[in-house]
């Protein structure tokens, strides 16, 4: 097999270098791919979100790098710099602390760029902190929504618990340990008193998993450190459907007035009324 930084010579991508996204460890540090070691070993350059973490690991792993910071604060002007590396032919990895770039850390807006100036994005997987939780939680794992860290804004905050409370899967939240029992008293009192997993420390010495309900929980969490991960059971809220109160043309001109075409008003007023699609468009051809 061809090596992984060899350029591509031909179509769009010609002459041009390739930006790979290096998954790290995101505590044992035996945690990395081969994939991910040859990546690191075989590009020009490293941008890593904190380039005195990324070199702890490059030590670890006996590997010789330029490292270039790229973060939160310096994307906007660092981003410039490195698609100019790109377009000269230079192979960059981006990595972050611990985990996956572009998941709840730097990355994405690098990305986007790239797929502007059609640059080649090779993403080589590993670990992820969110997706660990979740596979090990007990929790439906089959639909699920990740909301990060939830902003510190009262009302801004409040408005992230309401989308939970519609949403009805399993969703997935990071927080810190000085508002980790905050921010389960929020849950009790705005979802109320769910089932949930709180994970801490993943794949680290004290790696723990808490189950239980909120109260539960809250009753064993003491002098919280380390990092949290917060599962909550999905719990779908039934709420009456003020469009099924219109007429079916009152209901297919609200759809038709936000630019959806007939195909799609139909699925959408059969979903509202949880009939099947072909119930509608009977209804429509009768008419």
């Amino acid at each position: 097999m061809a090596s992984e930084n060899i350029k591509l010579k031909r179509g769009k991508y010609m002459e041009k270098g390739i930006l790979y996204l290096v998954a790290t460890p995101i505590g044992n540090l035996e945690d990395i791919t081969l994939r991910a070691i040859k990546v690191l070993k075989e590009v020009d350059l490293i941008a890593a979100e904190d380039t005195r973490q990324t070199l702890k690991l490059l030590n670890h792993l006996e590997i010789s790098k330029p490292l270039i910071s790229y973060h939160r604060h310096n994307e906007e002007v660092k981003k410039e710099l490195l698609i100019k590396k790109l377009e000269d032919g230079e192979n960059i990895a981006i990595v972050t602390d611990a985990g996956t770039p572009a998941i709840s850390d730097p990355g994405e807006e690098i990305v986007k760029e790239a797929v502007k100036n059609n640059i080649r994005i090779v993403p080589i997987p590993g670990a992820c902190a969110l997706i660990n939780a979740l596979i090990a939680s007990g929790l439906d794992t089959r639909e699920f929504s990740f909301y990060a860290f939830l902003p510190l804004n009262k009302k801004l905050r409040k408005e992230k618990f309401e989308q939970i409370r519609k949403d009805g899967k399993t969703s997935i939240i990071y927080e810190a340990p000085h508002r980790l029992v905050s921010t389960l008293q929020e849950i009790k009192q705005l979802l109320g008193n769910r089932n949930i997993v709180v994970a801490k420390e993943l794949t680290k010495i004290h790696e723990k998993f808490i189950r239980g309900t909120v109260e539960e929980i809250l009753e064993t969490i003491d002098n919280p450190k380390g990092e949290y991960i917060i599962i909550i059971d999905g719990e779908k809220i039934q709420e009456d459907n003020k469009l099924n109160e219109l007429s079916l043309e009152e209901h297919y001109k609200f759809y038709e007035i936000q630019g959806l075409n007939k195909k799609d008003i139909i699925k959408q007023i059969a979903k509202d009324k949880k009939v099947n699609k072909n119930e509608i468009y009977q209804q429509f051809i009768n008419k």
